[in-house]
């Protein structure tokens, strides 16, 4: 609310919300805080106490909205961050803080950091999601509770940090339960009795003797690298240096689980929260680093440091595995199949995906039919390539018309006219006629001939008609090898 209206920081208001026809408080500022002002007052009253206070609707959808593009911006600190409704954040920070130097340092990046941006940040690191919801929001500011020491820490806290319905805790205020501490030293049998399940689940659950798990916003990668920076890095050597570092320790993971990278995406968090990323793909699963380096480095120029990147991010978004012998690829024998597979991902990381692909042979003989186009390596062919007769090795996806010059019905063409160029044949075999695929289409069928010009070129060439039925037309259809 001060991010959108500065002018209120130093002023007392709240935003309220309606319930069974009264106006609840939702939250207050700081001001309020320190006169004693709770969620879950009656607006009425808080104006009898201090009449000058400013109230504003609650706006549940801007909340959560704020609360889903805090979470977001945490993935820079941690992969798993989670909201905690109404107003605060939960992270599993578990392999994060050493990349900081440690706990408190990480705790305090992210103090100074949020701080900065306007917002009132109280914030604890537990063993337990209980234990640091509790210390966050009861605690010493920026409190680290060391492993096993929930109990002590919880000791001097109210019943309201261990997140408690408001029934269960006005009867433990009647009871005269201050503290969680006095709550440790009843009888598990007799909490249960007087209070139920949910007591004794929530006591648990800070402690860490019962089950908790976090919803996070993502699911986070199962492969993954950091790299957080001591400066701002700004210079495109400096991103390379952060690049290779992370592919070598992931490529190290690949190796150790016998997996490779498909796809990946390299990020940069920049200092003023915005994220610059570059993706790339392969033909096969890889675990080379310098290959897949060579990939990410053609993109490079595409990433806008700014005012510095503060952390980098690689993430395998798909992965496969990689069997220690190469599988044979498009069937070639003993030939270096990865070094084909590393070739067309460097054409294609200059060209684009899109521009690469293959033939395979379909189970057609009608010329158009009879094979197909595909992007991947792996792909299998449903049939074997027809050897009998000659194909051209460039097939024209349309075939293109030509004028040509014939001796005899059935003969094939002296010479022909091709895009202006008169071609003179000297050889020639044919014809090989093929039929329309009748199950599939109609039409009349096609007369191929098999021609060499005098320059030693080949190609194939039908006629679509026969001589006696009209005049029948001419068309280039493929060039062989």
């Amino acid at each position: 609310m001060v991010r959108l209206h500065p002018e209120l920081r130093d002023k007392p208001f709240l935003l309220y919300a309606p319930e069974h026809g009264r106006m609840l408080v939702r939250t207050s500022s700081r001001a309020l805080d320190k006169e004693g002002i709770a969620p879950g007052m009656v607006v009425a009253d808080v104006r009898a106490i201090l009449p000058s206070v400013e109230v504003f609707p609650d706006d549940p959808a801007t909340t959560d909205k704020l609360l889903k593009d805090l979470a977001e911006w945490f993935l820079r600190y941690t992969p798993v961050p989670a909201i905690d409704p109404p107003d605060g954040l939960m992270l599993d920070i578990t392999g994060c803080t050493h990349l900081w130097g440690g706990e408190l340092s990480y705790l305090k990046s992210i103090v100074i950091r949020l701080r900065k941006g306007g917002y009132d940040v109280k914030a604890a690191i537990a063993d337990t999601i209980g234990t640091a919801w509790a210390m966050a929001r009861f605690g010493k500011n920026g409190a680290i509770v060391e492993p096993g020491r929930q109990s002590e820490a919880l000791r001097s806290l109210p019943p309201a940090a261990l997140r408690l319905d408001n029934s269960i805790l006005q009867r433990l205020e009647k009871l005269g339960f201050r503290q969680i501490g006095q709550l440790n030293r009843i009888p598990r049998t007799n909490l249960r009795r007087r209070f139920g399940d949910v007591l004794l689940t929530r006591l648990g659950q800070a402690l860490g003797t019962e089950p908790e798990l976090l919803n996070p916003v993502k699911s986070p990668p199962l492969y993954q690298e950091w790299l957080p920076t001591l400066e701002p890095i700004r210079t495109a050597k400096g991103i390379e240096i952060a690049l290779q570092r992370l592919l070598d320790t992931l490529c190290e993971r690949f190796f150790n689980e016998g997996k490779g990278m498909r796809t990946g995406t390299f990020k940069g968090y920049r200092v003023d929260g915005k994220i610059e990323q570059i993706s790339i793909g392969t033909n096969r699963a890889s675990r080379n680093a310098a290959h897949l380096f060579k990939l990410f480095e053609l993109k490079i120029p595409e990433i806008e440091p700014a005012l510095g990147i503060e952390l980098f991010v690689l993430e395998a978004t798909l992965v496969e595995e990689v069997s220690e012998t190469q599988e044979a690829l498009w069937s070639m024998g003993n030939s270096d199949h990865a070094a084909i597979a590393e070739l067309l991902d460097n054409i294609a990381g200059k060209v684009g995906m899109k521009s690469i692909h293959r033939y395979l042979p379909q189970e057609h003989h009608w010329p158009e039919a009879s094979i197909k186009e595909v992007s991947s390596l792996v792909e299998e062919p449903e049939t074997a390539w027809r050897t009998d007769r000659p194909r051209p090795l460039h097939l024209l996806p349309h075939p293109e018309p030509i004028e040509v010059m014939v001796a005899l019905p059935d003969y094939p063409p002296l010479h022909f006219r091709y895009k202006g160029n008169l071609i003179k044949v000297a050889k020639a075999d044919g014809p090989e006629r093929i039929e329309q695929e009748w199950w599939l289409q109609t039409g009349p069928p096609r007369d191929y001939y098999y021609v060499e010009d005098e320059n030693g070129a080949r190609y194939w060439l039908f006629r679509l008609g026969t001589y006696g039925n009209g005049e029948p037309r001419w068309f280039l259809h493929g060039f062989f090898a």
